[in-house]
């Protein structure tokens, strides 16, 4: 039994398109309309058909790029499987949602039986033929004892550039908690392992500055992962985005770099906001004082490699030598690959991180390597930077936003609409 569907702008058209495709013999399964008639188009409606044979269409030579690897066969497998799930469910239906009365008249209920016991024993084939691809590819996976129906979510979280110690920890963790009536379906699989991730991403929720409650930040981090317009961005936040605004100044440290100081005394003239640069850290506390009366002091600091132990230590002395508390951000690119990033934590660490910002969402596709990071290090996040624009481009950090860029990638306006629950 083989399915076919056919389009068509009225429901006659597509029937006809399957007739002809078909022959008269083929069942009519379904009739749905898929897109209603607007001022620019017209309508479309879909009809499926089932069919016992079609005649055996000639065999083409396959070209070494359309063979696909093991796993990807297990997803594809994965994906049929659902599809034919949800063919076999419809079928249990004698209504037929959506269907027509010559469609009713079309499948007495004995060909609604066999069509389901065909539907049933295609997919008892796939699912043998996913185990064995899974079985096959079990040295690979450390022989983790991982059912087949957990091959998507496996492939998902692993494209992401989770790490691997992770993945499986977080696999073992899914298959000890999940209940197992849950473990027989793809879809939720995936629900459970997407709350799961959640529950392991610690994120600081943001908080408005209150009377006698000062915040002083200082954001460090390699060059060029956008610190500054971070910097800018926020200060924005602060002061005219959030319905409390905030009094806000801004101090920097990057001396160095001419084009950064210029582009941060740019911003805080546009935005009327009070700015310090400090060159030596005995001249820091006089312009922290200068800014007493800011509900939150913005630090930029000069872009350092991981590897130039003089800028860091200079960047310490500054920590040291304030008589404010100040609470250190590490800006990192949600591009860069895991290692770099273990590494880059790993030597500003000595400056007692206390959150992370991740930047440049827009310019990478992979953000399993910010669940390991956070996993590693079991600090919190605070903000995501997923675009250029100041101030628009900047998000609360939330659990949930992150999780669905690891599983389904993403998507600009998300961050933008708002869903970013915590």
């Amino acid at each position: 039994m083989k399915f076919h569907t056919f389009s068509g702008e009225t429901p006659a058209e597509a029937l006809k398109r399957a007739q002809n495709e078909c022959g008269e013999n083929a069942l009519v399964i379904s009739t749905k309309q898929i897109r209603k008639k607007t001022i620019s188009s017209s309508a479309l409606y879909e009809v499926v058909v089932a069919i016992e044979d079609m005649p055996t269409q000639s065999v083409q030579k396959v070209e070494p790029k359309q063979i696909k690897s093991g796993e990807d066969v297990l997803f594809s497998l994965s994906e049929a499987a659902k599809q034919i799930s949800q063919i076999a469910q419809a079928t249990s239906d004698s209504s037929f949602s959506g269907s027509t009365k010559a469609t009713e008249k079309a499948l007495p209920n004995e060909d609604l039986g066999d069509i389901k016991n065909e539907i049933n024993k295609l997919a008892d084939k796939i699912k043998l033929i996913q185990e064995m691809f899974w079985e096959e590819k079990a040295p690979h996976r450390n022989h983790l004892a991982i059912p087949s129906e957990f091959s998507e979510i496996y492939k998902l979280a692993k494209t992401s550039g989770m790490g691997k110690d992770h993945l499986e920890n977080i696999m073992n963790l899914t298959l000890e908690h999940m209940p197992s009536r849950m473990k027989n379906s793809s879809e939720t699989i995936k629900r459970y392992f997407q709350v799961l991730l959640r529950k392991l991403i610690p994120v600081r929720v943001e908080s408005e500055a209150s009377k006698g409650n000062k915040r002083v930040m200082m954001f460090v981090g390699p060059t060029g992962v956008g610190k500054t317009t971070t910097i800018a961005k926020l200060a924005a936040r602060y002061s005219y985005i959030q319905e409390k605004r905030s009094k806000v100044g801004i101090i920097t440290l990057d001396t160095y770099r001419i084009g950064a100081v210029e582009q941060l005394f740019a911003y805080a003239k546009m935005m009327r906001l009070p700015i310090e640069d400090v060159v030596d850290p005995n001249d820091f506390n006089s312009a922290l004082s200068s800014l007493g009366h800011c509900d939150i002091i913005l630090i930029d600091t000069m872009g350092s490699s991981q590897y130039d132990k003089e800028k860091l230590v200079k960047l310490n002395k500054f920590l040291q030598n304030s008589q404010m508390q100040i609470d250190v951000n590490l800006v990192l690119s949600a591009g860069c690959k895991l290692e770099d990033l273990k590494e880059i934590y790993k030597n500003f660490s000595f400056l007692e991180i206390d959150t992370l910002i991740f930047t440049k969402f827009d310019e990478t596709k992979v953000f399993g390597t910010i669940f390991s990071l956070i996993y590693d290090t079991d600090k919190p996040v605070s903000y995501f930077s997923i675009g250029q624009e100041v101030p628009d481009d900047l998000v609360p950090a939330s659990s949930d936003f992150l999780v669905e860029c690891i599983l389904d990638g993403f998507e600009k306006k998300r961050g933008k609409d708002g869903n970013t629950g915590k």
